[in-house]
């Protein structure tokens, strides 16, 4: 399949046919017919080269505008012929075009692309000769509604200039949208169209003019077949009876470090292992298939050339599903892509599911299952992880034991010959112990279904999201860490907000925003905040952080003040934040909450904030906010700022799943971004 791009009249004709307004245009041979058509047009006239060999058209000389003249229309056709020539003397020259000089107007871009993953995307921004200096655009998915159209063109920052800025009179904006979902609907019929940029548009205080247009086709229309999914029953990840096929004796192997961490399983545990009879303390078998008994999980640890066979005798043995752990597969090149094609061919034949190969595997801390090489095994909990990196999913268990951090599933995907996101993404959403999933993604091949599993599981559970590879060079490294090719970036992060995923930078971030979404509340209903401190200075840098992060802190209306004016210190401030004063007890925190929950239809989101003092203990101050969050469906957000004397406030907190965090700039960035995706406030800081 090879790739061509049509000349600019040929894109102005397509684009004629979705009543998109371009301007009149005549292709000529020669100076003569230049003339004749810029007197026919009317001057000024703008003229280019029509060359598929000479793309940027400027560079070659190839464009000259304000032709007001027939004579200068003469002169710039010979001008043009002869700078293609020199600047390429090899290239097919078919013409010159002869156009309408657009009116200058405000100079925007539409373009689109094909992205390997997500299909048909179309951005909008600022265009011109500066597009890629300014960089001010931003994308959608394709499909696209009106809606989305017109949130579009607010994103960009120089919107004003289209909304009308200091005196200037607004652009049309109405036929800018038109325009876009016009030309959303030519990119999505048009099947060959592979790419296209309308660079520049200009807009005007009415109407609009496309001024060149660059479209990309294929030769043929490339035909994607949808590949039938089976799904992965539920019970194949409550086994009752574990085979380890390369159990080993030997704790410099991997075979041991499996076995080691599957002891605690509670189920039958088999090694398998045709050099020794016994394992660890367990009667060791020669093969799968000598085990006199149903297995329900094959975990494989032998060497690669040797996987075809045993997943042939988890046939033979009617195993369900297997964790290949062994590495040397499609990541290795080809001849690693022919054996994991053997191996994913045995098994679909013999009904095997697989997870791997090249994978950490999988630990299911609830049903104490940990299929892993981890160090130490990490505790059960509600939060689901799923990674495309073993060593990030190494690096995580052991920081979660030191955080108390518990998980209900841990799954490293590995090359995702078989099983895939999708699958676990349809476990972990139905699994009654997953309250908040986290992924760890480098490449997603399937985006449309992917954007369609996971669209469903949002409106369950939370799903957060780190996907590597935003640099050049990140994405050199994720193409190769598990075989896979990383996609456009952006094109991700939209993907993740049309789908209800949260998208965060840091695992630290990933973790502090699944813990605050994991609480039976889960979002809040809206961005209008109340804080309430016993601290000045944190009050001060909680009006900062809410403004920056996108929090909206709402005024007190008089009754709210009349009533907290009744026991509050008669110097407290009088407006929110709340400040307490460093002297408040807990019975006027108590009675500032009960105020507050009275008056609950004021304000969606509360933030209380506490430090160490002698006057008020930390277990106090969690007592006294249970209470207040059994008083309100609001959610409440608890900062207990200091070190290891507020821990058991914070321990308090966490067996009743209400967020607390440790230091004030995160708390509202994590709110912040939770509100970006649920309501779209202001671009939120990294988390």
């Amino acid at each position: 399949m090879t790739q061509k791009m049509l000349s600019e009249a040929e894109g102005y004709d397509i684009l004629r046919k979705y009543d998109l307004p371009v301007p009149e245009y005549q292709i000529v041979k020669s100076g003569e017919d230049a003339a004749h058509a810029a007197e026919r047009m009317g001057c000024p006239v703008v003229m280019k080269i029509i060359s598929p060999q000479i793309v940027h058209k400027s560079d070659a000389g190839g464009v000259i505008v304000g032709i007001g003249s027939r004579k200068a229309a003469l002169g710039a056709f010979t001008k043009i012929i002869d700078g293609a020539k020199a600047y390429n003397p090899d290239a097919h020259i078919e013409g010159v075009i002869v156009e309408q000089q657009a009116e200058p107007g405000l100079e925007l871009i539409i373009g689109g692309r094909t992205d390997p993953a997500f299909g048909k995307v179309i951005t909008f921004g600022m265009g011109g000769t500066m597009v890629e200096l300014m960089k001010d655009v931003t994308l959608r998915i394709l499909p696209i509604t009106e809606d989305e159209i017109r949130q579009m063109i607010k994103e960009i920052n120089a919107y004003p200039l289209i909304a009308g800025y200091r005196g200037s009179k607004p652009r049309d904006e109405e036929e800018l949208v038109r325009i876009i979902g016009n030309v959303a609907r030519f990119f999505e019929e048009n099947e060959r169209v592979v790419e296209f940029d309308i660079n520049p548009i200009r807009l005007y205080e009415k109407g609009a003019c496309a001024v060149d247009a660059r479209v990309i086709v294929n030769d043929e229309i490339a035909v994607v077949e949808k590949v039938a999914r089976i799904p992965v029953p539920m019970e194949y990840f409550n086994p009752r009876s574990i085979a380890v096929v390369g159990a080993s004796q030997d704790s410099s192997k991997m075979g041991y470090a499996v076995m080691h961490n599957l002891l605690h399983f509670p189920g039958q545990l088999y090694p398998v292992n045709n050099k020794r009879s016994e394992i660890q303390g367990l009667k060791a078998y020669p093969s799968i298939t000598a085990i006199p008994a149903p297995v329900d999980l094959a975990v494989i640890t032998v060497p690669a050339i040797h996987v075809p066979a045993v997943i042939a005798e988890c046939g033979a043995k009617g195993v369900p599903m297997a964790v290949i752990i062994t590495a040397g597969f499609k990541e290795m090149g080809e001849g690693g892509k022919a054996l994991e094609d053997r191996v994913l061919e045995i098994a679909k034949r013999n009904g095997t599911r697989i997870i791997g190969p090249n994978c950490l595997g999988v630990i299911i801390p609830p049903r104490g299952i940990d299929t892993t090489y981890v160090h130490q095994s990490p505790k059960p909990g509600n939060i689901a992880f799923i990674s495309q990196s073993g060593a990030i999913i190494n690096t995580v268990v052991d920081w979660s034991l030191a955080k108390n951090i518990g998980f209900s599933n841990v799954i490293s995907v590995g090359n995702q010959s078989d099983l895939d996101f999708l699958d676990y993404l349809r476990y972990v959403g139905k699994d009654e112990k997953t309250k908040a999933i986290i992924m760890y993604i480098e490449q997603i091949t399937d985006g449309k279904g992917f954007m369609e599993v996971v669209s469903e599981v949002a409106k369950i559970k939370p799903v957060i999201a780190i996907k590597a590879g935003s640099s050049r060079r990140g994405q050199a490294a994720a193409s190769s860490h598990t075989g896979s090719l990383s996609g456009s970036y952006d094109v991700y992060m939209e993907a993740f907000r049309k789908s209800g995923v949260i998208a965060v930078h840091t695992l630290t971030g990933a973790f502090l925003a699944a813990q605050m979404l994991a609480h039976p509340k889960r979002y809040p209903k809206g961005k209008r905040a109340v804080i309430i401190t016993n601290a000045g200075g944190y009050a001060v840098l909680s009006s900062d952080y809410a403004e920056r992060y996108g929090v909206e802190i709402v005024d007190l209306p008089k009754e709210v003040i009349d009533e907290l004016n009744e026991f509050l210190p008669e110097f407290w401030n009088k407006g929110n934040p709340i400040d307490l004063l460093g002297d408040a007890t807990e019975k006027r925190f108590e009675k500032t909450f009960s105020v507050l929950a009275k008056h609950e239809d004021l304000w969606d989101i509360a933030f209380i904030i506490t430090f160490p003092n002698l006057v008020l203990t930390s277990e106090q101050m969690a007592k006294q906010i249970l209470k207040f969050s059994g008083m309100t469906p609001n959610r409440l957000v608890a900062t207990l700022l200091g070190g290891d004397s507020m821990n058991t406030g914070r321990e308090i907190l966490k067996e009743h799943d209400i967020p607390s965090f440790e230091e004030l700039d995160y708390t509202y960035r994590v709110v912040g971004r939770v509100l970006w995706q649920k309501f779209r406030v202001k671009a939120p800081g990294l988390l």
